[in-house]
């Protein structure tokens, strides 16, 4: 995990699309880390990336239980919304590709709206699957983007891109999980004051209890960090 402010981490990223050369950029949270214990190959995407951004509030408690703090959250939809204004000031381009029909279009719209001159190279659904690999990679390789957010849900995000990368022609490549739902209000976000207390896991949970299976990896992750303080 990179210990960075968010300052930081788009410093980082416009260093990147300085340098030129393709970088992985994922968005850790505790639902990662336990996945990552018996994936090796999502374990080996995540240590193996350009940079690995806190994005839960259990990945900022467990680095100070640990001794080794991150500065603060960076989670992926604000990640999204940093990156739409540094681009509008900056002339960089955009691509959104994933989440359901429309709703990387929508969540453009409301980007554009609060970040006039922003440049979208392209919107596309698609999804993770590798026989739709082709047409996806071809609808982004046409389209020149300098950042791609990629909004298919971990781990299928992540393995998309570390699969694709070489052959994109994109400097930056960013898993963002649900974001494009949430800037488009296809989803609501949490309170500010739930987000500022951490406990937006708890509002996607009453909002989206179906994710109640997901969530089980909260207290095993809570568990392992304890465990690994107490060793």
């Amino acid at each position: 995990m990179d210990a960075v402010t968010f300052d930081q981490a788009l410093a980082s990223i416009e260093a990147f699309i300085a340098e030129g050369r393709p970088c992985q950029v994922v968005t850790v949270n505790p639902e990662f880390v336990m996945a990552a214990q018996s994936d090796a190959e999502f374990r080996h995407i995540i240590n193996t990336s350009a940079l690995a951004l806190p994005d839960g509030v259990g990945i900022w408690w467990a680095s100070r239980r640990l001794g080794r703090p991150v500065p603060e959250r960076i989670p992926g939809v604000d990640l999204v919304e940093r990156l739409a204004k540094l681009s509008a000031q900056q002339g960089y381009r955009l691509f959104f590709l994933g989440a359901m029909p429309g709703v990387a279009d929508s969540a453009v719209e409301v980007l554009r709206g609060r970040y006039p001159g922003l440049a979208v190279a392209g919107t596309c659904g698609g999804s993770p699957r590798v026989e739709d690999e082709s047409a996806n990679v071809a609808c982004v390789q046409a389209a020149h983007p300098d950042i791609l957010l990629v909004a298919y849900g971990a781990p299928a995000q992540d393995r998309w891109i570390a699969r694709n990368m070489s052959r994109l022609g994109v400097v930056v490549c960013i898993g963002v999980g649900g974001s494009f739902d949430y800037i488009a209000g296809v989803r609501p976000r949490a309170p500010r004051w739930l987000r500022r207390w951490g406990l937006e896991w708890l509002h996607r949970l009453i909002t989206q209890p179906w994710r109640w299976r997901r969530m089980l990896a909260l207290p095993r992750f809570a568990w392992r960090v304890f465990w690994s303080k107490n060793r």
